[in-house]
């Protein structure tokens, strides 16, 4: 595989008196898509909070484009170049969708040339670019979040189930705008539950389970091999959307 972007170390991770992540070892490599899979609550979205520093690392190390990033906080990780959608959206309803774009943006300007490309992912963006964003459909708030993140370019996307409780149009057209930003070089990291979503878009593929990364190899192998899936996942990918 190419030499990781981001690699996580023997990551530990307590919230309060619980402890989370148990050891994580992952690598991402650069330019491409890796799909981290697991059960609800196995620690995915810790996982990239961590990483985000929004969560400190009681144990372990977190390396990104070869710097140790483990103790920085979170302004400082994403000025390293790491962009950050969270399950929740994090957008600001009461401002416009260009206000939230430009909020994004660290330096207050957009690039016209980069919202040009943003609004061939994801053209509602641009139908309602001077509305609220609080006024979006569940599945245009989940396409500006992911906007907010790609307003500049990032070496590295963490993206938390960017499908979930999406129409099925829609996650087709998501399916394909990741194809797009995949397409453009961009490195991500992707939590999703959606599996035809997981399997149609991930170059390589982890597998956390209580706290830990229990697999971890090419998406092709895990999609071909039912034993596998069912063994790590309980399931066939093929057979869950």
């Amino acid at each position: 595989m190419p030499e990781p972007l981001l690699s996580l170390d023997g990551v530990h991770t307590h919230i309060g008196r619980y402890h989370i992540l148990q050891g994580v070892d992952l690598a991402v490599p650069r330019g491409g898509f890796t799909v981290l899979l697991g059960r609800n609550g196995a620690g995915k979205t810790t996982t990239l909070r961590t990483i985000m520093g929004m969560w400190k690392a009681s144990k372990g190390s977190i390396r990104f484009a070869g710097n140790d990033v483990t103790a920085r906080p979170t302004p400082q990780i994403a000025s390293a170049g790491i962009a950050y959608v969270p399950e929740n959206m994090s957008i600001f309803a009461g401002l416009t969708v260009r206000e939230n774009l430009v909020l994004a943006a660290r330096s207050g300007e957009i690039d016209p040339k980069r919202l040009e490309w943003i609004f061939s992912l994801f053209p509602a963006l641009q139908r309602f670019f001077g509305l609220a964003a609080g006024a979006l459909s569940g599945g245009q708030k989940q396409m500006l979040s992911i906007a907010r993140a790609l307003i500049e370019p990032r070496e590295l996307i963490l993206v938390d189930e960017p499908t979930k409780g999406l129409a099925p149009a829609i996650v087709s057209n998501m399916i394909r705008a990741f194809r797009e930003v995949k397409n453009a070089g961009a490195t991500v990291l992707l939590v999703e539950q959606n599996f035809m979503a997981a399997r149609m878009l991930g170059d390589t593929v982890a597998v956390m389970d209580d706290g830990r990364i229990v697999h971890q190899g090419l998406m092709a192998e895990l999609a071909a091999d039912h034993a596998l899936q069912h063994r790590l996942l309980g399931l066939h990918l093929d057979k869950h959307q």
